[in-house]
């Protein structure tokens, strides 16, 4: 699998706007067959940046999720809300769940 922590800093008069539209995109991403999680945290001590953890269930996911009506909206949304462009990094499970360990 192939984990993707999205880091984002929002201007704090988007706040609201952008977990409204956050909150819609992983609703709609969850339905997606290649997506096995999709994750939306808020740091506590900064509310204005937040983590979205989207997990894969392989490398072609994440082109394929980039392609939806849904993702697209909330790039559109998001876009005039962000204090700064958003980032990720990329990971491999090492200890996916269903591997019987």
């Amino acid at each position: 699998m192939l984990v993707v922590h999205v880091h984002v800093q929002v201007k704090p008069e988007g706040i609201e706007a952008f977990k409204t539209a956050s909150i819609e995109n992983a609703h709609h991403s969850r339905q997606e067959p290649g997506i096995a999680r999709f994750d939306i945290v808020q740091q506590q001590d900064d509310p204005t940046r937040f983590v979205l953890i989207e997990v894969y269930r392989d490398p072609t996911a994440p082109l394929r999720h980039k392609e939806t009506p849904h993702y697209a909206a909330w790039r559109d949304i998001v876009a005039s809300l962000m204090a700064q462009p958003r980032s990720s990094v990329k990971f491999i499970n090492i200890d996916p769940p269903d591997a019987g360990w």
